[in-house]
C-alpha cells in the first residue's frame, strides 16, 4: 500500500514538470504556437503579422490551387492539420462553409474570425453576405487589425512583436490604397463586367459599377436568358470589356466576347497562391496588377 501511495505522489510531483516532454497532460506547454489559416488571403495577413516571431508556425489549410471556398469539402489531411493547430484564422461571413465540422471535431480550437468587426459592413446578396471583403483594401486593413487584436489576446507574450509587424503592413496597405485611388478615381468609364461575385467590395472601394456578372457561382454557367441580358448590356457600353479570373475557365466570357466584340482582360481576386514566407507582399503586388489592368482596359 505504501508503495502505491509513493508512486502516486511521485507522479503528481513530476508530471507538471514534464508536460512538454512526456505528454502526461493534454495541455501544450512547449511555448510554440501553430496558426492555421483557412485560405490564401488569410495566410498573407497572418504571415505579415507573425513574420520573424520566434516559436510561431503559420500553415495554410487549403491547397494552392483552391479558389473561393464556397463548396470546399474538408479532406482527412485537412483534419489532421487542424488536430495540431492552436489557432484557426478564417475570413468568416460564410466563406468557410465547413466551419461547423471544424468546431464539432475541435471544440477547444481557438478561432479568429477576421471579418468579425463593426467596421466591416457586409454587402448582402439577398439574405446572404458576400464574403469577399478582402478585395476592399480598407476592409483588408481592418481584417489585419482584427486578427492582430484577437491574436494578441490569445498570445499576449508575443503581442508587441505582432503589433509592430501589423502596423508596418497596415502602412503598406494604406499606401497601396492611396496609390490605387489616385489612378482609378480618374478613369473615364467606371462600368465593368466581372466573372463572378468577387468584386463588389473592390468596386465600392474605387467607385466602379459592376454592370453584370457572368457566373454567379464559379462553374455554374449562365442561363440563356442571363447570357442574352449580359450581351445586351455590353453592346450598350462605350468601352466593351469583360474581366475574367485566372482561377476559372474563361469559356463563358469568350462566348460573350464573340457576340459583342468585347476585349477580355483578367482581374485577380487573390484567392490562390503558394503559402511561402517570401510572399509577404503578394496582396499589394497583385492589387497593383489589377489596377494596371483596369487602366489599360478602361482608359
Amino acid at each position: 500500500m505504501k508503495k502505491i501511495l509513493l508512486t502516486i505522489l511521485l507522479f503528481l510531483v513530476l508530471c507538471p514538470l514534464s508536460l512538454s516532454m512526456t505528454g502526461c497532460g493534454s495541455e501544450k506547454d512547449d511555448g510554440n504556437l501553430k496558426i492555421v489559416t483557412s485560405f490564401y488571403p488569410m495566410y498573407l495577413d497572418v504571415l505579415n503579422i507573425t513574420r520573424g516571431v520566434g516559436g510561431v508556425e503559420v500553415v495554410n489549410l487549403t491547397p494552392p490551387q483552391t479558389g473561393c471556398l464556397h463548396d470546399y469539402q474538408l479532406t482527412p489531411e485537412d483534419m489532421k492539420v487542424l488536430e495540431t493547430a492552436d489557432i484557426f484564422v478564417v475570413n468568416g461571413l460564410g466563406m468557410e462553409n465547413f466551419l461547423d465540422k471544424v468546431t464539432e471535431a475541435r471544440p477547444d480550437l481557438k478561432i479568429i474570425d477576421a471579418s468579425d468587426s463593426p467596421e466591416i459592413v457586409p454587402i448582402m446578396e439577398g439574405d446572404v453576405p458576400n464574403p469577399h471583403v478582402w478585395m476592399s483594401v480598407t476592409y483588408s486593413i481592418q481584417q489585419v487589425k482584427n486578427i492582430l487584436s484577437k491574436l494578441s489576446e490569445l498570445d499576449p507574450e508575443r503581442a508587441e512583436q505582432y503589433r509592430m509587424h501589423a502596423l508596418e503592413y497596415v502602412d503598406e496597405l494604406t499606401t497601396l490604397r492611396d496609390e490605387m485611388h489616385i489612378s482609378l478615381d480618374m478613369l473615364r468609364t467606371k462600368d465593368i463586367v466581372t466573372f463572378h461575385e468577387a468584386f463588389p467590395y473592390f468596386a465600392a472601394e474605387f467607385k466602379l459599377n459592376v454592370l453584370a456578372v457572368i457566373e454567379r457561382e464559379p462553374g455554374t454557367e449562365p442561363t440563356p436568358q442571363e447570357l442574352a441580358d449580359t450581351i445586351e448590356k455590353i453592346k450598350a457600353l462605350p468601352v466593351k470589356v469583360i474581366f475574367t479570373e485566372p482561377q476559372y475557365s474563361p469559356k463563358a466570357a469568350e462566348t460573350i466576347a464573340r457576340e459583342t466584340g468585347a476585349q477580355i482582360f483578367t482581374l485577380d481576386p487573390i484567392v490562390t497562391g503558394e503559402a511561402k514566407p517570401e510572399n509577404l507582399l503578394d496582396y499589394p503586388d497583385r492589387m497593383l496588377d489589377n489596377m494596371l489592368t483596369l487602366i489599360k482596359a478602361l482608359q
